[in-house]
């Protein structure tokens, strides 16, 4: 609501009829403190909000910047198997293919212990 000076006026004419020269000084003093104590309180208000909408978003930025990385244990299926399905070893990282020998009556006992233990296959004897 814009007033302009001609409203402003006709506004003060209309409080000094209505009020008289006496009561008028004091009813401004009046309205101007509720108008600074409106004003400030709408003032308090609004950066009380945005004090809060600043701590959600930087509570969500922490949450998705320091998410916690869930990792397998160690030694587990996960970590010996690299993602085209060959086999790590767990005691180094480089990656090599699955035994591709074939299994004879003697090696049937030995191989699966060996290769589930992570140990290098015992020369056949």
């Amino acid at each position: 609501m814009n007033l302009g000076l001609p409203e402003m006026i006709f506004i003060f004419l209309l409080a000094l009829i209505i009020f008289g020269p006496k009561k008028l000084p004091e009813i401004g003093r009046q309205i101007g403190k509720a108008m600074g104590e409106f004003k400030k309180a709408s003032n308090e208000f609004k950066s009380q909000i945005e004090g809060e909408i600043r701590n959600l978003e930087l509570e969500e930025a922490v949450k998705r910047d320091h998410t916690p990385q869930i990792l397998p244990p160690e030694g587990s299926v996960a970590n010996t198997m690299a993602p085209e399905g060959s086999v790590v070893n767990s005691s180094s990282t480089a990656a090599t293919a699955p035994d591709t020998t074939p299994v004879t009556a003697s090696t049937a006992a030995v191989a699966p212990v060996a290769e589930a233990s992570g140990q290098a296959k015992a020369a056949d004897a």
